[in-house]
């Protein structure tokens, strides 16, 4: 299957859009975890907005996975041996609708997890066997300069906060609400963001 084209997408159905990638094919499986993707992604917003977070981590943990199924590489399996770059594909589908620390957050979740395993030992050891497997093939944990240069980022904290939620978000006795709760929160910032790039 080839990447949607998002050409074709504007502010009044990128969400429209997403929602129907939740339907469509949030019942597939997530990389071996016990968990569908769906449930997965809306895990990671439900504990953010559960925790009071802001509007920025719960969509930022809600979409972090959505490159997932529009990379034009396909979703990730226990037996692949190259990445898919999934969180690119998320990133660029997502960018010209969103701020950008919401597009960060998704470019830079994979990232996140390299830093936080070069810089929290215990970190590593908190993975699933599926996650061990991807990292591995993203380049395991970054190297001293890889680290200083991760730490500019100036959405450091909110990237690390969407990562700890996609760690977070693979119980398989959690109940979420769909997609169609979070979509005015997406929306708002759809629309801040479009009304201020226009």
């Amino acid at each position: 299957m080839s990447a949607p084209d998002p050409s074709s997408l504007d502010a009044s159905n990128i969400v429209a859009f997403l929602d129907d990638i939740f339907t469509r094919r949030g019942g597939e499986e997530y990389l071996g975890e016990p968990v569908t993707m769906a449930e997965h992604m809306l895990q990671g917003a439900t504990i953010a907005e559960q925790n009071g977070q802001p509007d920025e981590i719960i969509v930022g943990a809600l979409l972090h996975d959505i490159g997932h199924f529009t990379s034009e590489f396909g979703t990730f399996t226990m037996d692949d041996t190259e990445d898919r770059f999934h969180e690119d594909a998320g990133a660029e589908v997502l960018d010209r609708f969103f701020p950008p620390v919401i597009t960060e957050c998704v470019r830079q979740h994979v990232a996140a997890k390299r830093f936080l395993c070069a810089t929290k030992p215990e970190y590593l050891k908190r993975l699933s066997d599926a996650s061990v497997h991807s990292l591995n093939l993203q380049g395991g944990p970054m190297s001293p300069e890889e680290v200083a240069e991760f730490e500019q980022n100036p959405f450091l904290k909110e990237i690390i906060q969407v990562r700890y939620l996609d760690e977070a978000g693979k119980r398989d006795d959690m109940e979420t609400p769909p997609f169609s709760h979070f979509a005015p929160r997406v929306q708002k910032l759809v629309d801040a963001h479009m009304g201020s790039s226009s």
